[in-house]
This record gives structure tokens, C-alpha cells and sequence, in this order.
């Protein structure tokens, strides 16, 4: 199991920066993961990707780089999803809906093994099937990372009681946040901005770290507002603008 660079430098205070990766294909990953990015977000939740094509990508991103970590927004906080892509080798997950304390208790058992938690034994491919067996009991509790999204009206009415439940980090989800507010696809409405400010304040005064979605426009601004962990766009994203570009380029040839 390698070293989780990610948690390591977030717990000494210092940004890391990756992707999020919506596309199905090894190829994607494997081209991202070559990138330099800190870490590569696969998403779950929103995207079409399945447990079978998550190990296709988990081995794209391990053939290609050596330290960016590959972490998972698993489809929901059910424990069986959290255990089927811990036992796949991701380093990190970022959990959705996760609304009350008791929510987050579940999800933090979920990825530990005993006595800490719940999580089933059955590594996989997470323990290089059975040649790493020792090594990965040993180490995964703490080198996987525990995030929760903190995305609805009811997780900011709850939010002290979720992140004192022993997660690593929270991770904001603003238009989500926005639209469960009564502000739809409006981030930067003072309701929403207010909201945000709570959840980041009171992160702050418990050294529980932050992460949301950013950009190369607005990462500056996000860092010092305190954000540790930031997507700077997602696979698509990167697509869309280089055909843009080179569009551009040629446009008055046209």
C-alpha cells in the first residue's frame, strides 16, 4: 500500500489539487493520472461508472503514476458501496447525503476496519490479491481518507455534530447546497455564501480540513478561504476546452 500523499500534505496544512474523472475509459484516466495532479476523483454518484469499470480506471491510474492518489465519490453512504471500492484500492472517498451525525458514524465505520469500525474483510486487488495481505491490514485505517460532502440545508443545520464524528475532511458541495437552500444554480447568493462561511468557520475551529469544487479562475479565492482540498475540473471539462480552442484557432480559415 503507498503512502497517501494527499492526506500527508493536508494534515501539514498545504492545498492539494486534482480532477474529477466522469468518463468510463482506462484511457482518461490513465492520461489524467500522467498529469501531475495530486489526486483523481472518480465519480460515482452522478456519472455511469460501475464497480467494474472503477477497477479498470483504479489500474489505469496505478500503471501510470506512483503518486496521484485515486479516491472515489461513492453513488451513496450505504456501507456495502463504501467496502465494494475500499476493497478495489481507492485511497479516499467522498461520501454524499451525509446529513445528521449518525450519518457520518456510519459512513466513518464503514471504512475502518475493527476495532475502529465495521468494514468487512476481503481486500481484493486493494492488498495486490493476497500478496500485500499484512501490509494493507496494517496501514489501511490510516491511510484512506474519510471525506463527507456537506451539501444540504439539514447537513449545515448539523454540521458541529458531523464533523466531530471522526472524519478526516468534509467536502462542500455549493450547488447542491444552493439548490436545497431555495437558491438554485445561485453559489454565490448571500444566503449560500453565508452557509459556506458557517461550515468552513466551524471546520476551522475544529482542525477538521475542507475541500469543494474550484477552478484555475477561483482556486486562489478558495484557498484562502481555507479550502485544503480542490477539483479543478473534471475530465469533460478539459475535452470541451481543448476543442474549443482548437476551434478558435482555425476559425477564420473557415
Amino acid at each position: 500500500m503507498m503512502k497517501n500523499y494527499v492526506k500527508e500534505r493536508v494534515l501539514k496544512g498545504k492545498p492539494v489539487f486534482g480532477a474529477w474523472i466522469t468518463i468510463g475509459h482506462p484511457d482518461v484516466a490513465e492520461i489524467m493520472a500522467r498529469m501531475g495532479f495530486d489526486f483523481l476523483l472518480i465519480d460515482m454518484e452522478h456519472s455511469p461508472i460501475d464497480y467494474g469499470t472503477l477497477q479498470h480506471l483504479m489500474q489505469a491510474i496505478s500503471s501510470a503514476s506512483k503518486s496521484c492518489v485515486p479516491m472515489v465519490r461513492v453513488p451513496s453512504a450505504d456501507p456495502i458501496a463504501i467496502k465494494r471500492v475500499l476493497d478495489i484500492g481507492v485511497y479516499g472517498i467522498v461520501v454524499p447525503h451525509v446529513n445528521t451525525r449518525e450519518d457520518a458514524v456510519t459512513v466513518v465505520k464503514a471504512a475502518r476496519y475493527p476495532p475502529e469500525g465495521i468494514r468487512g474483510f476481503g481486500p481484493r486487488r486493494a492488498c495486490a490479491y493476497g500478496l500485500e495481505l499484512l501490509e494493507y491490514t496494517k496501514r489501511a485505517n490510516d491511510e484512506i481518507m474519510v471525506i463527507v460532502q456537506v451539501e444540504t440545508k439539514k447537513a449545515v443545520n448539523n454540521v458541529e455534530e458531523i464533523l466531530s464524528a471522526g472524519i478526516d475532511m468534509y467536502f462542500v458541495g455549493p450547488w447542491d447546497l444552493a439548490t436545497t437552500l431555495g437558491y438554485p444554480c445561485q453559489i454565490n447568493h448571500p444566503e449560500v455564501v453565508k452557509a459556506i462561511k458557517k461550515i468552513i468557520d466551524i471546520g476551522t475551529r475544529l482542525g477538521i480540513p475542507g475541500g469543494t469544487v474550484s477552478d484555475v479562475e477561483h482556486v486562489a479565492k478558495h484557498i484562502e478561504m481555507g479550502y485544503k482540498l480542490l477539483t479543478l475540473g473534471a475530465d469533460s471539462d478539459y475535452l470541451i476546452r481543448g476543442c474549443k480552442l482548437s476551434l478558435e484557432a482555425v476559425k477564420s480559415l473557415r
